[in-house]
């Protein structure tokens, strides 16, 4: 998977459901995606932030892609956190690990996402291995779409590649099968929880999730999903 900048759950379900997981960082950036965006709480409704980057373009890799982060757009966000969930029950350890991640000196969107990421899994107690793309399959480089997954799988001498629902508009179980390649589709259920008072906001960012749940109740809800 693309690396994204604290993503929702469902991206941590995907990791929980695999023992190898891939951050695909040398492939073209997604301008308006969730790399570089995603939403949290605010007055209980969807609030989306953005990552400033420097002269984002959808023909430069992810990995090239520049963050154009300021002191400034990090006091601001944190201040936004504060504001927001400043009385929610795991307000000061989700804060600290987001600042953490925010203050550390990340030069691309990939770097920080991948930080993001694996900070959360720390925290929550995910014990997945990671590898890049761009480091460990960079000989599958030229390979497009389900060829170089399939690549990437047998090379990293796993059989059996585990997608998010929405691949099942993009990739054959059978063209995968017949290279030897068990392909599966994680289905998330929708995972709800208290937010204060208001209506319940779903797929918000990580971030919301661990303002509001014990670590324990996060890997509680990384189970909730089906494999396809």
């Amino acid at each position: 998977m693309q690396p994204y900048f604290f993503p929702y759950i469902g991206y941590f379900q995907l990791i929980s459901a695999v023992d190898e997981f891939v951050f695909y960082d040398d492939v073209n950036f997604i301008k308006k995606g969730y790399i570089n965006r995603n939403s949290i709480l605010a007055n209980g409704e969807r609030y989306q932030f953005t990552l400033p980057l420097k002269k984002a373009s959808q023909n430069k890799l992810i990995n090239e892609t520049e963050l154009a982060l300021s002191k400034k757009w990090i006091g601001n966000f944190l201040k936004t956190l504060d504001h927001t969930y400043k009385n929610a029950p795991y307000f000061k350890s989700t804060y600290s690990l987001v600042k953490n991640v925010l203050e550390e000196d990340s030069k691309s969107v990939s770097e920080i996402a991948i930080k993001s990421i694996r900070e959360v899994c720390n925290y929550i107690g995910l014990t997945t291995n990671f590898t890049l793309s761009s480091q460990k399959y960079s000989n599958s480089k030229t390979l497009k779409k389900a060829d170089r997954l399939i690549a990437i799988a047998i090379e990293a001498g796993k059989y059996n590649y585990i997608n998010p629902i929405g691949g099942l508009e993009l990739y054959s179980k059978d063209y995968f099968e017949e290279r030897n390649v068990k392909l599966n589709f994680l289905n998330s259920k929708t995972v709800s929880y208290k937010q204060f008072q208001n209506q319940f906001v779903d797929s918000l960012s990580i971030i919301d999730v661990l303002m509001f749940n014990s670590k324990a109740s996060i890997r509680d809800m990384l189970n909730q999903n089906t494999l396809i």
